[in-house]
């Protein structure tokens, strides 16, 4: 079976964001960080070379694939901004459409600002998101 690539590092957060984000996406990376650290409780970590995830939970797929992952995190892709996140319930479907400017894929909701999207919603999403990742794999942790 292959390795995960994207595994909990000592790497640092500052020196990550120091190297991609610009000025704005700076300011905007550190209100993310706050949203994540207040629904999480958890302090941030680098997951791989580009994604700063809090807590951890392990996961066990039908297929036998099993890995560990971030409760949910944030990355600098270019010019836009990154959570990782799961918004497929009803509930999450609705903040969605209330959320504002953004694109959103399985777990990786997209957009270029955060004066483009309402906060609070995005932070409902997030604490949405980690409650129900919580629900699905009970044995979640603080890595």
């Amino acid at each position: 079976m292959a390795e995960l690539k994207t595994t909990y590092t000592n790497a640092s957060i500052d020196d990550y964001l120091a190297s991609r984000a610009t000025p704005d996406q700076l300011k905007d990376c550190k209100a993310i960080m706050a949203m994540c650290k207040r629904v999480t409780k958890q302090r941030p970590k680098m997951w791989g070379p580009s994604i700063v995830g809090y807590g951890s939970y392990k996961y066990r797929y039908e297929s036998g694939h099993a890995g560990e992952a971030c409760l949910t995190g944030f990355a600098i892709r270019g010019k836009e901004l990154v959570i990782y996140l799961m918004a497929e319930s009803a509930e999450q479907v609705q903040l969605r459409a209330k959320l504002g400017k953004h694109k959103m894929g399985k777990s990786c909701l997209n957009f270029k600002r955060l004066s483009d999207i309402d906060a609070r919603v995005l932070e409902a999403l997030i604490a949405g998101s980690v409650a129900d990742v919580r629900r699905r794999y009970p044995n979640t942790g603080n890595a």
